[in-house]
Parts: C-alpha cells; structure tokens; sequence
C-alpha cells in the first residue's frame, strides 16, 4: 500500500470538517505544534479520514497517525486495538500520546515524536 492513495469514505468529510471545529483541548495545543509544517517541515493533516475511520493527525510523507487518546477511549482498548490493526494492514505507523502528556508535558511529546518519526524508518 505504500505509496498509493488511502481509502476514504466521502460521507465522513463532514464529520472530519466538524471535528476540526471542535477539537479538545488537547488536540488543539497538539495542532499548533503539528501545523504549518512546524514539526521539522513535516506536513500534517488534522481530522482526516482513512476508510471509515477519523484519525487526529496524519502525516503522509511518515505514512504516520497520531492519536490524542483522552477519556472517551477509557473501556474502548478492544475497538482502538482493531482501529490499529487497521491502520497497520494499510502499512500505516500509529502513535498514540495522552492528552495529559499534550497537556502537561509537551517537552517530552515532542522528544517521542522525534524519535518515533525521525529517527526511525
């Protein structure tokens, strides 16, 4: 699959549109460290959907999704495990942060994100 378009399903580009609009607190502390390719020229997608599935954060060059994971995944670890396999049948990399991480400890977010997407293949 690499290389090649990611599915999409046109039904969700409003639900991506509206997320945007509404993103937790998180996300939007994250968006403004992603956008703009401020991360080491690294461009970035917000609220994207893949399949029929919303991501928070998709960078195509790294083939790479990052997930904010709050509360509302607490009693979800089966549907996130599918989630990923998902992902990683379509040869995508997930990485998952907390949003008390983005939210506390930005410094050591981002030390991880450099490791996970710049320092490996």
């Amino acid at each position: 699959m690499k290389g090649k378009e990611l599915p999409t399903k046109k039904h969700l580009k409003e639900v991506v549109k509206s997320n945007r609009k509404s993103g937790n607190l998180a996300e939007i502390i994250m968006w403004k460290k992603l956008r703009n390719k401020q991360f080491h020229g690294l461009d970035f997608d917000r609220q994207r959907n893949i399949g029929n599935l919303a991501v928070d954060f998709y960078c195509p060059e790294k083939r790479a999704i990052i997930e904010v994971d709050g509360s509302s995944h607490k009693g979800k670890e089966n549907y996130d495990k599918a989630r990923d396999e998902y992902f990683k049948s379509l040869d995508l990399k997930i990485i998952h942060l907390t949003d008390f991480d983005v939210k506390t400890n930005m410094s050591a977010v981002i030390k991880r994100l450099e490791t996970l997407l710049l320092e490996s293949p």
